[in-house]
């Protein structure tokens, strides 16, 4: 399972899942031009936990906690689907943040990692 911040414009490998997981579509690319399978908005943080981070590596780690938290009370079923994708064919999850290492994606990889 990896992530990736830009819109895949190509099919990366055939034999795997692209799924946005962010809950509004990336400023400047075109749906039409996208390659996705998914766009699962429903996974995302909540729009409130979105504003209150603002990319502000200082509410790292609360965010990091209460995206989580996000995350475990809410119906497994898009969870699960992600799980059985990244299990069988491979995964790479699309975010919209310019940064790599702190963002959504970065969390919800390592919660279906960790939890089954």
């Amino acid at each position: 399972m990896r992530q990736n911040a830009a819109l895949q414009t190509e099919s990366v490998t055939a034999n795997v899942s692209i799924v946005l997981v962010d809950g509004m579509w990336p400023r400047g690319g075109a749906k039409k031009d996208a390659y996705i399978d998914e766009w699962y908005r429903d996974i995302a943080p909540s729009k409130d936990l979105v504003e209150w981070f603002s990319r502000d590596r200082d509410r790292w780690n609360d965010f990091y906690e209460a995206y989580r938290k996000e995350l475990r009370e809410r119906d497994s079923t898009l969870a699960q689907t992600l799980r059985e994708h990244a299990q069988n064919e491979g995964l790479t999850l699309l975010f919209a943040a310019r940064d790599e290492e702190y963002n959504n994606a970065v969390v919800l990889k390592d919660f279906l990692k960790r939890t089954r």
